[in-house]
């Protein structure tokens, strides 16, 4: 079973975009080296959907964050070893002897540079593999969780022949037939374990990479329940990318799981449906999330409405974009699965009476699916009204409080639904009806 999760919510989150500053990805990307990079694109394109799968990614991350563990490796070194492990594997220790003399005689007379190639990517590579060992011993010593498979490394170090590798002396010359012996050994013999150490090494990176995010950012790790529960309960749940972020709170479970949020533009309303979602995103991935404290049951899929445009070589208007996003949540409401919906402003895009209309009639249409979780935000409080007879859904909005005439936003959700309407005084601040009149 996979996350389903589309373009346009993967946008309106901004979870992607490795060289994207402000984007999620961005922030958590510190990773040292190119596998460990590929290793975060890995995990970012696929959430799981396996509580224990969850939990487990989680402790590991929590085990290295607790720890401060640093990153023992060269980013160049790691490289060089991939090179040489993942080229010319499976090859005889007859056919590596002959090609390693063969090498070396080209080097003499041809100035052939394949020879020094190899011997610098085996020196790198027994480099590598030495600090691996410390860190293994390291781990060991931590009996965190991931014990099992490091006891099956150190297994592979202890390994007579590997042990020989692990002892030379790089800063000394070897000798051709050396050479030929350990590029037999690293590339074909134990090519599948030097693969598997690569992929420690690149787990360890991003490991050691985000659990230093979470550190710095006091970040916390979310608790995956079973999907039974349809719980999500966070305290201080806050926006990751921004700084001195107001946190707040949420709680919605089975029997109260849709969430009516009313507040003024600039209120703080989409940012928090945005927080929400990344927490939800991260969570599933076995992230950091930015919050105190978290705890969900496991989705099979997000989907938002949140910065919806017109499509002007398809023809949609705004509006009709506005519906066809509704349309397409319904339907994959509509399968049964245990999803996350959210819906800033409904229907903007028309008249307020087909707005209200519009919204009441969606709200109460997704409140039936009690599988979900349901967020929707909107400026006309009064569907609120005529929504209170429905007792699974809550009602929270983000106040703006007035200093003289003009508002200021405090981003604390509270309970209820908002009377604010300073639309009017903002535009009388900004002089414009003066502007209009004096022209």
């Amino acid at each position: 079973m996979s996350f389903k999760i589309d373009r346009q919510s993967v946008g309106e989150l901004n979870l992607m975009g490795k060289f994207r500053q402000g984007s999620v990805y961005f922030l958590f990307n510190k990773v040292k080296t190119r596998i460990g990079e590929k290793l975060m694109d890995e995990m970012f394109s696929h959430p799981l959907t396996d509580a224990a799968a969850i939990n487990r990614r989680a402790a590991i991350f929590q085990y290295f964050e607790r720890e401060n563990i640093a990153f023992p490796f060269e980013a160049d070194q790691v490289a060089l070893m991939r090179e040489f492990i993942d080229s010319a594997a499976g090859k005889s220790q007859l056919s590596t002897t002959a090609d390693t003399w063969l090498m070396k005689m080209l080097a003499g007379v041809a100035k052939d540079g394949r020879y020094k190639n190899i011997l610098q990517q085996l020196q790198a590579t027994i480099v590598t593999l030495k600090k691996c060992c410390g860190l293994l011993e390291l781990l060991r010593q931590g009996n965190g969780p991931l014990q099992p498979r490091v006891e099956a490394l150190l297994a592979v170090m202890s390994d007579k022949d590997i042990r020989r590798v692990l002892d030379s002396d790089i800063y000394k010359s070897m000798s051709t037939q050396t050479v030929s012996e350990y590029d037999f050994l690293l590339r074909s013999r134990f090519n599948a374990q030097m693969k598997d150490v690569l992929q420690f090494i690149a787990e360890t990176d991003v490991y050691i990479a985000v659990s230093q995010v979470a550190r710095e950012r006091k970040f916390c790790y979310a608790q995956a329940v079973e999907q039974e529960q349809n719980l999500f309960h966070a305290s201080n749940l806050r926006h990751p990318g921004i700084a001195k972020a107001v946190g707040n709170d949420i709680l919605m479970k089975a029997g109260s799981n849709v969430l009516f949020l009313t507040g003024a533009n600039m209120a703080g309303k989409s940012t928090w449906m945005k927080s929400i979602g990344i927490a939800m995103y991260m969570a599933h991935i076995g992230f950091p999330v930015a919050a105190s404290e978290m705890a969900f049951s496991v989705r099979e899929g997000i989907f938002s409405s949140i910065n919806v445009a017109d499509n002007i070589a398809m023809g949609y208007s705004h509006f009709y974009a506005e519906v066809v996003r509704v349309k397409d949540a319904a339907l994959a409401a509509a399968t049964g699965e245990h999803l996350l919906l959210m819906f800033d402003e409904l229907f903007k895009g028309t008249n307020v009476k087909d707005a209200f209309d519009g919204t009441l009639a969606v709200t109460k249409g997704f409140a039936e699916y009690q599988n979900c979780l349901f967020i929707v935000s909107t400026h006309i409080i009064e569907v609120g009204e005529a929504l209170k007879d429905l007792r699974n859904v809550q009602f929270r909005f983000m106040p703006t409080v007035l200093e003289g005439n003009v508002p200021k936003y405090t981003y604390t959700l509270q309970e209820g639904i908002t009377e604010d309407r300073q639309g009017m005084m903002i535009i009388e601040n900004e002089g414009i009806i003066g502007l209009i009149n004096n022209m």
